[in-house]
């Protein structure tokens, strides 16, 4: 007797008096009807899509995962070397930090939207996004870490953002620089003019 109808035999012999589920009952079986949404159901989801309609940019999809142990680094284009290496080693005060410890992903999608809305609005120029890291690449901060960078290329306040040093809270915390408003930017134009006369 072969491997394979000797598994088979023992197959059998385990299932024995077992019977097949009725189909009308077998919540699997894929030619059974589906019940239209109740209106409940409907209330709910439309609160839902109204709720993430505001951050309905960040995309939640797929993400290449970032290493435990990777820093994380963006710049735009025009961006200089020296204010990202400014920006890594502390050398802008942190104007407001985001805590998304411990917090679900999408609590957390939620949350960054408006959090870097408000500072561009109050003319904050650095802000600090405390995210934790974990050990293992597929450790919920990790995951979250690698959303984090990928969420924080797409708006269009964010000039640049990169790993924080260990004492700013290491790979578990990111440093993120905004740009100027235009009201920031009409001020330094005053200030210029001012010193020249």
């Amino acid at each position: 007797m072969t491997q394979s109808a000797r598994s088979d035999q023992d197959f059998q012999a385990l299932m024995g008096d077992v019977t097949p589920l009725a189909g009308a009952t077998n919540r699997a079986d894929p030619g059974r009807r589906r019940r239209p949404p109740s209106e409940a159901q409907l209330a709910r989801r439309e609160s839902a899509q109204a709720e993430t309609g505001q951050d309905s940019f960040l995309s939640d999809d797929f993400v290449d995962l970032l290493a435990p142990f990777d820093p994380i680094e963006y710049r735009r284009d025009g961006i200089q070397r020296g204010v990202l290496d400014r920006l890594r080693y502390g050398g802008y005060a942190a104007q407001a930090r985001l805590h998304l410890l411990r917090r679900p992903l999408a609590e957390c999608r939620r949350a960054l939207p408006p959090f870097i809305q408000e500072a561009y609005a109050h003319d904050l120029r650095s802000v600090l996004i405390v995210h934790g890291r974990g050990r293992e690449i597929d450790s919920p901060p990790n995951v979250l870490r690698s959303y984090l960078a990928k969420w924080l290329a797409q708006f269009d306040e964010v000039q640049a953002f990169v790993s924080a040093q260990q004492a700013d809270g290491g790979l578990g915390a990111t440093w993120v620089m905004l740009r100027k408003s235009e009201r920031a930017r009409a001020a330094n134009r005053e200030r210029q003019q001012k010193r020249r006369g």
